[in-house]
């Protein structure tokens, strides 16, 4: 183990570190017999594929570093669960905030600038904030941008007076006796998401919220958003929400029970009070502490970073949406329907994510920014993803994939990911750390390498991969993968790049 030492506020916090790790050889069995026998006829075969990721991990092989104390806990949200402020909204697809304290710690970055361009619920930027750095993120959900708002404001906005009037909802529960009411907004997707009880509730709680003020009804608005999946017939399963067998929705198939449903009252006082426990108030001011500016960009990174200025950032840490099929404007549709996001509003969200889901439609790269010709050409240029493209459309033209839009989600999540290095790299000041927590992913047989796809990219986008750490424990593929191609762990990993 090693330790770091990181300044805060006139004292010196010693954090202990993970061990530095294992290099590890990656490579397959019987791989070189295949190299072998690949002749120009079994092109875009898996074959193909295989050998072609064999020669990709002989270019990376000292790169790779089995990490050993890198857990899923640290890379996930986990880690986050009981750590006050961070626990607040379980935003599953967010990584830790003691994987960001280690990376700034762990390469030495104590001062400077900060980006997240996948800011989430802005993990990065409070964690880095937290130690002092000046911190950008990007986000384009609207859930994302609520969560981020919400806590900046209770941490650098609220004052006594806001804290004495949240504290009275905890104590009084105003909503109970209100007249007042704010009609529930839906989705075609959330309809009926809510019992008759729970729906009347929450509309008595937001009208009753509109007398305070804009910061109070910020919070107020947010706790909200904190239980809405605990107090509805609705579960997040990756792709989609899942509906409880309570709610009549679901007809057919096996019946799916969440387990218990919380009482509304119950579930938004528990809320409130621990956010007001963690807010770690003191003579009815925020406890002071040294702390970096926070900025967010509302959009998608693809139309913000042509836009932000040339080696500007002495660290870039994210995590994009994987290339994994999830669709977060159907797992936190209940969300951005209370925030009024309408059905428009919903495809367009979905349209300007990062393709990582099979109703992405092409975007044009070259028509949001003309410069992107280099990345484009870089991922042409890659052999293993263009061979992985070749065979998906081979199988999509045979009739052999479960949905013809694979092949344009893998294009498109490559593509517009190298954009988004070249701009990364294009920001980044020199001998700067771009880290980033992604999955490798498997369609139809095929293991599509994205660490060593995107390293690779970025190679040749002016970065140096340093190292490729990797998770101790792979991650297994689909349990309809599993059935058809058998179960083959996929690396989980935490790429380390610099700009030279």
């Amino acid at each position: 183990m090693v330790s770091c030492l990181i300044q805060k506020k006139n004292k010196t916090v010693e954090m202990n570190l993970f061990d530095f790790g294992t290099k590890i050889k990656i490579s397959s069995e019987n791989l070189t017999e295949k190299l072998e026998t690949v002749v120009p006829e079994q092109q875009n075969t898996l074959s193909e594929i295989e050998a072609l990721d064999f020669k990709l991990s002989q270019h990376f092989h000292n790169k790779f570093i089995v990490q050993r104390s890198l857990t899923r806990q640290l890379v996930s949200f986990q880690a986050n669960k009981t750590m006050a402020s961070y626990r607040w909204y379980k935003y599953k697809e967010a990584f830790s905030a003691p994987l960001v304290e280690y990376l700034l710690c762990r390469y030495g970055i104590v001062s400077g600038k900060v980006l997240d361009p996948f800011a989430g619920s802005g993990t990065t930027l409070f964690a880095a904030s937290a130690v002092g750095m000046d911190v950008d993120g990007i986000e384009l959900l609207p859930i994302g941008q609520q969560i981020i708002a919400a806590r900046s404001c209770l941490e650098r906005e609220f004052t006594a007076d806001d804290f004495t009037a949240v504290k009275s909802w905890l104590e009084t529960c105003p909503w109970k006796q209100s007249q007042m009411r704010s009609p529930l907004p839906k989705l075609r997707i959330t309809d009926g998401a809510y019992s008759e009880e729970t729906s009347d509730a929450i509309e008595r709680y937001m009208g009753t919220l509109q007398k305070e003020n804009e910061r109070v009804q910020l919070i107020l608005r947010f706790a909200l958003l904190c239980v809405l999946e605990s107090i509805s017939y609705t579960r997040k399963d990756g792709q989609y929400l899942r509906w409880d067998y309570r709610s009549g929705r679901r007809k057919g198939g096996k019946p799916f029970h969440k387990g218990e449903i919380l009482n509304f009252d119950m579930a938004i006082s528990a809320k409130i009070e621990e956010i007001l426990h963690d807010m770690k108030l003191s003579g009815g001011h925020l406890e002071e502490h040294t702390q970096g500016n926070i900025h967010l960009f509302q959009g998608s990174c693809l139309d913000v970073m042509p836009g932000l200025p040339c080696d500007s950032y002495d660290a870039i840490i994210t995590s994009p949406p994987y290339c994994n099929r999830y669709d977060y404007t159907r797992t936190y549709a209940l969300e951005l329907a209370l925030l009024g996001v309408s059905e428009k509003d919903l495809l367009d969200l979905r349209q300007q994510m990062l393709s990582c889901t099979v109703e992405n439609r092409a975007k044009d790269l070259l028509a949001i920014n003309p410069k992107w010709a280099n990345a484009i050409e870089a991922a042409d240029q890659q052999e293993l993803l263009q061979a992985i493209l070749q065979y998906l459309e081979d199988l999509k033209a045979q009739g052999k994939l479960n949905n013809t839009g694979i092949p344009r989600m893998v294009r498109g999540y490559f593509y517009e990911m190298a954009c988004i290095i070249a701009e990364c790299s294009r920001v980044m000041k020199q001998n700067a750390y771009m880290f980033m927590v992604n999955d490798n992913v498997r369609y139809a047989g095929a293991s599509v390498s994205v660490d060593m796809i995107l390293s690779s990219i970025a190679e040749n986008l002016g970065l140096h991969v340093e190292n490729i750490l990797v998770l101790p424990n792979g991650k297994g593929n689909s349990s309809q993968q599993m059935g058809e191609h058998g179960r083959d762990p996929l690396r989980k990993c935490v790429y380390i790049w610099r700009k030279e």
